[in-house]
């Protein structure tokens, strides 16, 4: 069993990633840290957690623990990945693991340097869902792919969430705007080439609230939009010349409808739909991780994916300043 331990009390790691590490059936949280010993203890007597840490610094120095799940402030993510990882424990970090490409170039070195395991915590590529459409193209089913169109939208203007606070690493394409992105180069494994957009920014926070992008990846474009103050919308559509895949819900499951991929086919004389009625990506994820971490050989979201993914997301900033085409 690996032991888990939790590096803050955040929203995301005690509504989804603890309840799902505590049911996976190869790993298990040992330790709560936090900045307030009392959150600390309060998140661990809710989940049954044996330890609580008053520091982050006191839980990785500690031996009841094996591998870290960091939630934290985007900004604080490639810090505390590196500390985590000297301190010899393995790295299972909120995305985006970085706020850009070339600083993820520091986490591959401490990864090679100290032998660990870092991965950026991207759960749709665990999940049954995105196995399925990555199938689908893979065997030819909407003949050759042309178009990808996604959507990822939602309202939020509260001031104190980290979403809307530049020095946190607030902003819509950090938060979002990856999904798009990771999605569409998991399904296909194809990379952008270049890419052009358009972001528009809230007067008051600063902070990046609409993209609209398009991206050239050669024998195919994909054109998204992301927003933090839009009603909320999820979806993925891969259009080609003998049929199109739709993906309702496709990042968070169930809380924007049903998971489903519908195929048609050419002239939509046939539908099949394949429904999942409980994909438990972040269960998926954290099996997957702790196998590798031990010595398996699951696939999990490497640093070199997930810097050519921050790639992408910095070509989105540097072509939103201008007008034309920026390469990736």
């Amino acid at each position: 069993m690996l032991r888990f331990g939790i590096l803050s009390t955040a929203k995301i790691g005690r509504d989804a990633v603890v309840p799902a590490i505590q049911d996976a059936e190869n790993c298990v949280v040992t330790a709560i840290a936090s900045r307030d010993s009392a959150r600390a203890r309060a998140m661990a007597d809710r989940f049954s957690v044996p330890h609580a840490f008053g520091s982050y610094e006191e839980m990785l120095a500690s031996d009841v623990i094996d591998a870290v799940y960091i939630p934290l402030p985007t900004a604080q993510h490639a810090e505390w990945s590196i500390r985590a990882a000297e301190a010899g424990k393995h790295v299972l970090c909120e995305k985006p693991i970085a706020l850009k490409a070339q600083e993820i170039d520091r986490l591959i070195e401490a990864r090679d340097r100290t032998g660990v395991l870092i991965s950026e915590a991207y759960m749709i590529t665990y999940s049954p869902v995105w196995h399925k459409v990555r199938a689908l193209l893979a065997e030819g089913a909407i003949g050759r792919l042309r178009h990808v169109q996604g959507a990822f939208t939602y309202f939020n203007r509260d001031p104190a969430n980290m979403r809307n606070i530049p020095e946190l690493g607030g902003g819509g394409l950090p938060d979002i705007g990856v999904y798009p992105t990771m999605a569409t180069r998991f399904s296909t494994g194809v990379e952008p080439q270049r890419v052009q957009a358009t972001t528009e920014r809230d007067p008051t926070f600063g902070t990046d609230i609409y993209s609209s992008v398009r991206a050239d990846f050669g024998t195919f474009e994909l054109s998204f939009y992301i927003s933090t103050q839009l009603a909320a919308r999820q979806v993925m559509v891969f259009h080609g010349d003998e049929g199109v895949i739709e993906v309702t819900s496709p990042f968070n499951a169930e809380r924007y409808g049903r998971q489903e991929v519908a195929l048609t086919n050419q002239n939509h004389s046939q539908s099949q739909l394949f429904r999942f009625q409980d994909t438990r990506q972040y269960k998926l994820q954290a099996e997957a991780f702790s196998r590798a971490a031990t010595g398996g050989e699951d696939a999990v979201v490497t640093l070199e994916n997930s810097r050519a993914n921050q790639a992408f997301i910095d070509a989105i900033y540097r072509a939103s300043e201008k007008d034309g085409w920026e390469a990736v």
